[in-house]
């Protein structure tokens, strides 16, 4: 039986006579049927009978109905009902819209509505750079999506990908006090999406592109940053690469090695690949071998789109060609962001010594991650039942949280790399094994930490930029 999860939740309300042995049956029709026993409490008691819910996970919804299966076979136990919690979780949503300010009597209805605010609008009128100080636009980010690509589940459709944005939503807030709310867009035209959001922006502060496929998605970050004077970030693709970039960071501490001369290997060259290899190139990582389904990405490949093609003409010195597993084979660091089970451990064995593999597909993993530690020094997947969860959430929040302290229009390179840097450092060096090269997502100094790093890195371009431009008027 696969690991059992927490998003496999359910409790079974069973009732039971009461006898003595009565819970332990419960607990061993559980334990035989695979589960995990997470509670167990008596509901109702009765002279003769108990109610008892029985909450555990499972490894998946096949399995949860085993488990109910399981006790309903127990002697003389009735299953009443079965709740499935992660649904329960999402009844009517996970946001909701609560007033930053009291609305306790008339006056404070006077000045939050009519007529104060009407003082406030003929301010923002006269003046609408002030509309980032005197409304929500300040400490609001649009979360975007298609719902085209949606992690683990792909063309899903915007109304199935809202539960992802409203979670990602809740991510901003509970890490970085971010206001956050999904736009989820019934179009997949790029510009349909990018008239949308353009017209859309007055409100918010950022836009945070989310689970929109590729190439379309790198069209419309270009055009959105070109058209709007606030930080658009697609997530999938930047996100990732910063906490990627953090990661590697730490792992090469680990290791003993430099970036210079380091030989990567890249699987998958959408969204996530493209990003990460771009901004591991900034970082003067030059020896990067990037793989798509139909293998080794090189200059004399034909149909390479735009994008593929900045990847060939920038990346593959040695002009590497044919498979990913062949690519392999002397390299030091092996980042996976494509499809499941694509290597094995003999690829794996066929990498330099102290190898470094990031197998992140997800839910599974291009190698598995048990074969992988038996060839390479550091092993990081996307999942949080693995030791080094490469989660975007590490990211994300912070990076937003500095850009809207900043009133920053634009994110750059520099401000991801000190986003990464941060991430990289909130791990200490008593704390770094190769167990534990990020931080935890729960770790509560990590978003602050990201968000004063950005925002200097943030005010340092806002501040270059000033300086070009009256450089350029003088001349």
């Amino acid at each position: 039986m696969s690991n059992t999860s927490p998003g496999y939740a359910v409790t079974v309300r069973v009732e039971t006579p009461s006898h003595a042995d009565a819970t332990s049956d419960l607990v061993a029709a559980v334990r035989h049927a695979g589960g995990a026993l997470t509670a167990l409490d008596v509901a109702e008691s009765h002279a003769d009978r108990l109610v008892v819910d029985v909450t555990c996970d499972a490894a998946d919804a096949d399995h949860a109905e085993s488990i109910t299966e399981a006790l309903g076979a127990v002697a003389n136990v009735t299953v009443r009902k079965v709740s499935d919690r992660t649904f329960l979780l999402h009844l009517g949503g996970k946001l909701e819209v609560n007033p930053r300010v009291p609305l306790r009597n008339r006056d404070d209805l006077s000045r939050a509505y009519t007529p104060g605010v009407a003082r406030v609008c003929r301010a923002i009128a006269d003046r609408p750079e002030d509309a980032r100080r005197l409304t929500v636009k300040r400490n609001t980010v649009a979360v975007v999506t298609d719902g085209s690509a949606v992690l683990g589940l792909g063309d899903i459709g915007p109304a199935a990908a809202l539960p992802v944005m409203e979670g990602k939503a809740a991510l901003f807030k509970q890490f970085a006090g971010v206001d956050a709310w999904p736009v989820c867009l019934d179009t997949r035209d790029p510009d349909d999406i990018v008239h949308i959001v353009r017209s859309m922006a007055t409100v918010y502060g950022g836009i945070n592109l989310e689970d929109i496929a590729a190439p379309r998605c790198f069209e419309i970050e270009r055009r959105l940053r070109d058209e709007l004077d606030i930080p658009v970030f697609h997530d999938d693709q930047h996100g990732t690469a910063v906490v990627v970039l953090a990661a590697l960071t730490n792992a090469l501490r680990v290791v003993g090695k430099k970036r210079e001369g380091l030989r990567v290997v890249v699987s998958g060259v959408g969204a996530a690949g493209h990003a990460i290899i771009r901004l591991l190139h900034a970082q003067g990582v030059t020896d990067i071998v990037a793989c798509d389904r139909h293998g080794v990405v090189h200059p004399e490949r034909d149909g390479l789109d735009p994008d593929r093609r900045w990847i060939a003409d920038n990346t593959n010195p040695r002009g590497v060609t044919g498979t990913l597993a062949g690519a392999l084979a002397g390299s030091d660091v092996f980042v996976g962001v494509s499809a499941p089970n694509l290597l094995d451990g003999a690829d794996l064995a066929a990498m330099a010594d102290d190898a470094i593999v990031f197998a992140l597909a997800n839910p599974d993993p291009e190698v598995d991650p048990f074969a992988a530690r038996g060839h390479a020094a550091v092993v990081a997947t996307g999942r949080s039942d693995f030791p080094n969860q490469i989660n975007n959430v590490l990211a994300f929040p912070g990076l937003f949280r500095g850009m809207l302290d900043a009133g920053a229009h634009r994110i750059t390179d520099a401000v991801m790399l000190a986003g990464a840097e941060a991430i990289a450092d909130s791990v200490e060096p008593s704390e770094l094994n190769a167990s534990y090269i990020v931080p935890s997502v729960f770790d509560d100094s990590v978003a602050p930490a990201v968000a004063a790093a950005v925002r200097a890195a943030a005010d340092r371009d806002t501040t270059d930029r000033d300086t070009a431009d009256r450089d350029g008027a003088r001349s």
